[in-house]
């Protein structure tokens, strides 16, 4: 093979021949090399072109200008043209950090399937004795608690799901989308409010501020922006609390349904109506029957439209206070109310019968 063809197969990722005597070791090579790049999404690190004998020449000429590779990363190439893809770019964060880096973060959730606010950059988990620092997009979090139950796609491990999620979070600076974040994996089941708590207490304090306020959130049971926007003007009246998203069940043990507030004394619950022009006909029709059953049982529930929390609050304010003070008129309803945080609503029934 002449000086130019040789050249030319480099260019195109392709080891120069040895010698003839070793064609076949030199097509093993080959082999190894192109799936190693297809695995690697045709990424590769300095020192993995070294492992198959490519010299510095050889390098150079492939990244020169107008040349087939390009640099993603310090000591890490793309081997095709063309813009740089996420996948590429997740791939050579892992490649610059080294051996036993795991991607975490935005791009982790989104690895799990999920949406996720966020940036281009690609945050690395790496352990706490490392020494590799972050550079351009690359953000390195150096930790004690490297995760063990990883996945991975071709060449790209990530993080469990809720190591991600809490990682994302604390990188983000709006509470909207941690918020966001946080609902969609517990609405889609992905994982558990325990365990989100768990892993806020188990990381690192720093920077995880939004994260704790959204969890505060869902512990009290408010899981929409209009149940916050009632919340909000709730909170800073001079109308009695009332308990979020509570179970309510009769004293025999029926499930009436849950409510969006409820204000035991009075009997009065309120439900913010902000999917009732999302739901299917069966949904529609199941919540008619919920509904009947709760105002069956004595309660007096008031409806309101997410716009109207904004724009007609003094209104809704009139009719929640006349309604608490008309119910406190008449004896308590022989209602049980089990906050959202209570798990073992069985036992909880039973301590309340008790009393």
């Amino acid at each position: 093979m002449t000086d130019n063809a040789q050249r030319a197969a480099w260019g195109k990722g392709v080891a120069p021949r040895a010698s003839s005597g070793n064609q076949e070791a030199e097509r093993v090579g080959h082999a190894r090399l192109a799936d190693l790049l297809e695995n690697q999404y045709h990424v590769l690190a300095r020192r993995q072109a070294k492992k198959y004998e490519m010299t510095d020449s050889a390098l150079a000429h492939r990244l020169r200008e107008g040349g087939p590779w390009q640099w993603i990363a310090p000591g890490v190439y793309s081997t095709t043209t063309g813009a740089v893809t996420s996948d590429q770019r997740q791939m050579a964060a892992l490649l610059y950090a080294g051996k036993g880096a795991v991607l975490t973060g935005a791009w982790a959730v989104r690895r799990h399937g999920l949406t996720c606010a966020g940036g281009n950059d690609v945050e690395v988990l790496l352990p706490a004795k490392s020494r590799v620092k972050g550079t351009g997009y690359i953000r390195i979090r150096h930790t004690e608690r490297m995760p063990t139950d990883t996945s991975s796609t071709r060449g790209i491990v990530f993080a469990p799901l809720v190591r991600a999620v809490a990682d994302a979070a604390r990188s983000m600076t709006r509470l909207d989308d941690v918020r966001a974040l946080v609902s969609e994996v517990l609405q889609k089941g992905r994982c558990l409010l325990e365990e989100l708590v768990a892993e806020v207490k188990a990381g690192p304090a720093a920077r995880s501020g939004l994260l704790r306020a959204a969890i505060k959130e869902l512990l009290e049971g408010i899981r929409s922006q209009a149940e916050r926007d009632l919340k909000y003007r709730l909170d800073r009246s001079d109308l009695d609390k009332p308990i979020y998203n509570a179970r309510l069940y009769l004293r025999d043990g029926t499930f009436l349904g849950m409510v969006d507030t409820w204000w035991p004394r009075s009997g009065v619950a309120g439900e913010v109506d902000s999917r009732q022009y999302h739901m299917s006909a069966k949904d529609y029709a199941e919540t008619m029957a919920r509904n009947n059953r709760i105002q069956a049982a004595g309660v007096n529930l008031l409806h309101f439209l997410p716009k109207d929390i904004k724009h007609q609050w003094p209104i809704i304010y009139r009719d929640i206070r006349d309604a608490i003070a008309y119910g406190k008129q008449k004896p308590p309803l022989p209602i049980i109310a089990v906050p959202p945080n209570v798990k073992d609503v069985k036992a909880y029934l039973i301590t309340q019968l008790a009393a």
